[in-house]
């Protein structure tokens, strides 16, 4: 009964044909009656009882239909795990995702940390077919209390790869993320203790990650490049060493110098099983974006990996970073990125890159000029042989530049699209399906779009409404905000700097003040000591006093005595 209810719900869109239905059926009746009840028909009778009769029979037929073509959206809609916006759909996307996503191209995604996860949370929506190869790797970094009791290996980027290939979004986050506070369990995560238990399962680790992909439900698979112990060493320019990983920025950034090379060691670091026939059966290979020398470039050093991308006949993608980042990539351009995957890995690496065409809002980039990072130029003109595709890539999100995931998703899959298309493939199943998704998907977010302009608007209307201003205000008024915020911020910077220079200036007067004073004691006791030295009959002159005692009463040469003995009593002592 509840079932049945449900189709009358205002979310089903379903009334409103019924409806349809129920005007139809009841022209269609009504012309019937006429017929029957008039003895005579005159031409006009007649002609409205034809268009009467005409309008119910269209009406009943396109409430069928559109009844029917409802049905068939509710029922995929309900079987389709991966749609975030039920509310704009159109039924040839509908038809066509779940072949898409089976039938898909094979990407491979190489790099680690949150880039990576960028990637892989856009791409789930267009293929099945996506394999995460993450790095591994914390060298020198503090063991949490979790990986001690456990004796786990450090599985955060494989954990987190798996939270964005996550059908449900939120919820394997918070279980494998989840952090016990009481009891025997206390300090353990569960992702900690769910890889412990799968690798006692199997009696295998790298068995145990590649089922964990079917156990926790995921889109694709997540592989670790390696499961030897890889440390990464950075050697900078000034030949400084730097053995561990989380240490790299920070030293880079104090040694006012840049890294010089990326190293592993050992270097004979082997490739987990699965890594090199995932990349050899690739239709495409995404590299980045990611920290350059953290967790891109590192992969790529693996024995076979970077061998293993040359020989691949499929398409090879670099997305580039947006911002630079302090100690890694300080002033870094887009050549400057490619050159440093092609020094450590040779040519042949990059086919594509993409990058951000760097429309940002000012005011976002103003804030991280502060923290010393800045946007990525550009220069695609030092770089031969590699294809560049300027795309929008960024959002802002929490106040933080970041790429978005729909958009990188979108120009990777336009670029596959293109490649068939350049293959003539027009024809091909899977070109018809990634072109029609990726069309409808563009409709969709030019809808998206549209409303949060409208809602902007609409806020903007109302803050009018109560508050008068100019023009320019209120069109800009976000941007403005902004400003001052940035503004604000440098304020705080330059009171702190203002009270720092008013505390060293005090500390100096003070400074200057006892130095002075220890130089009267000095000199008050220099001519002490020559007075003494002097014989007790011969007359001379009494030592001078300090400034700070003259002017006061004559006192007895005992009492002089004594003072000045006290005084330097006191001077020893401090």
């Amino acid at each position: 009964m509840n079932g049945f209810i449900k189709w009358f719900d205002s979310k089903s869109k379903l009334k409103r044909w019924m409806l349809l239905i129920l005007i139809g059926v009841i022209l269609m009746c009504y012309g019937t009656a006429e017929v029957l009840v008039l003895k005579e028909l005159s031409f006009t009778e007649l002609a409205k009882i034809i268009v009467v009769f005409i309008i119910g029979v269209v009406s009943i037929i396109l409430g069928l239909v559109f009844i029917n073509k409802r049905t068939l959206e509710i029922l995929i809609e309900s079987t389709d795990d991966r749609m975030n916006d039920k509310n704009n759909v159109n039924i040839k996307s509908l038809i066509f995702n779940k072949k898409v996503y089976h039938q898909g191209p094979n990407i491979v995604v190489i790099g680690g940390g949150t880039g990576l996860n960028t990637v892989l949370s856009g791409l789930k929506k267009y293929t099945d077919n996506l394999t995460a190869i993450v790095t591994i790797s914390d060298y020198g970094e503090v063991e949490t209390e979790s990986r001690k009791e456990l004796q786990t290996m450090p599985l955060d980027d494989v954990r987190d790869s798996m939270i964005a290939l996550s059908t449900q979004d939120g919820q394997l986050d918070k279980l494998l993320n989840y952090k016990f506070t009481d009891g025997k369990l206390r300090n353990l995560t569960f992702s900690d203790i769910y890889f412990s238990a799968m690798k006692n399962v199997n009696n295998d680790f790298s068995d145990s990650i590649i089922k964990s992909n079917e156990v926790l439900n995921i889109v694709g698979k997540v592989i670790p490049v390696t499961l030897d112990k890889m440390n990464i060493t950075a050697e900078l320019d000034n030949g400084y060493v730097v053995t561990e990983k989380s240490k790299i920025p920070e030293v880079t950034y104090e040694k006012v110098t840049k890294i010089n090379r990326i190293y592993l060691n050992p270097s004979n670091c082997r490739p987990a099983p699965g890594v090199i026939e995932a990349i050899k059966e690739a239709d495409c290979i995404i590299i980045g974006p990611g920290s350059l020398y953290t967790n891109v470039i590192p992969n790529l050093l693996v024995n076979g990996v970077a061998k293993a991308i040359k020989e691949n006949t499929g398409l090879k993608v670099y997305i580039s970073n947006i911002m630079t980042e302090p100690g890694q990539t300080d002033e870094y351009s887009v050549s400057d990125h490619l050159n440093a995957i092609i020094e450590h890995c040779g040519k042949g690496i990059v086919d594509y890159c993409i990058f951000d065409t760097g429309e940002v809002v000012p005011e976002f980039i103003k804030r991280y000029n502060l923290e010393g990072q800045d946007l990525v130029i550009p220069d695609i003109d030092k770089v031969k042989g590699i294809t560049f595709l300027q795309r929008n890539l960024s959002m802002i999100s929490n106040d933080c530049i970041r790429h978005d995931p729909e958009l990188v998703a979108e120009s990777i899959i336009e670029l596959i699209c293109d490649d068939l298309k350049y293959q003539d493939k027009q024809n091909d199943p899977q070109y018809l399906m990634l072109n029609n998704k990726l069309r409808e998907d563009k409709r969709i977010n030019k809808i998206k779009k549209q409303m949060k302009k409208d809602e902007k608007k609409g806020k903007k209307n109302n803050k009018n409404s109560r508050k008068k201003g100019s023009k320019f205000s209120s069109k800009y008024s976000d941007r403005i905000e902004s400003i001052k915020q940035a503004d604000e911020m440098v304020k705080l910077k330059e009171q702190k700097m203002k009270k720092e220079a008013k505390r060293i200036k005090k500390e100096q007067k003070i400074n200057t003040k006892i130095t002075k004073e220890n130089e009267e004691v000095l000199e008050f006791r220099k001519e002490y000591e020559k007075s003494m030295k002097q014989p007790a009959k011969t007359k001379s002159k009494p030592a001078s006093l300090p400034k700070s005692q003259r002017g006061k009463k004559r006192r007895s040469p005992q009492e002089i005595r004594e003072e000045m003995l006290k005084k330097l009593d006191d001077s020893n002592l401090k």
